[in-house]
């Protein structure tokens, strides 16, 4: 099993900005990716960011150029900093975490408890 923790999030003014971080703990196989999805109410989810445990990293539409993502390995933690934020960007966000031992093995996926993310005008 596999425990995600969530940090950061809250409400900030429209162009402001935001780091959430999540850490996981747990057996961690050696491939993995880590990253964020968000759910505003009445909408699905969505990606966010994601990296890989080799450091290749993909951002969704609406987030390329404002949010960056980083990782500590040593730390089994990933860093999202998200700038200029838009109203539009509010929603709940959740960190995901797949992991697999070996390319060709079936994932595993986990999902974190969500983080809020309010952006006032």
């Amino acid at each position: 099993q596999v425990q995600l923790v969530e940090s950061g999030g809250g409400l900030v003014l429209a162009g402001g900005s935001l780091r959430l971080s999540c850490a996981a703990s747990g057996r961690i196989f050696s491939i993995w990716t880590m990253g964020w999805g968000r759910q505003a109410p009445g909408k699905q989810r969505e990606l966010v960011a994601r990296i890989t445990s080799d450091g290749s990293s993909n951002f969704g539409e609406s987030v390329k150029g404002r949010f960056t993502i980083s990782r500590d390995n040593a730390k089994n933690t990933i860093y999202l900093q998200m700038n200029s934020l838009k109203t539009e960007d509010t929603a709940r966000y959740f960190c995901t975490f797949t992991h697999r031992p070996t390319p060709a093995a079936r994932p595993s996926d986990y999902w974190g408890q969500g983080t809020q993310v309010t952006v006032s005008s």
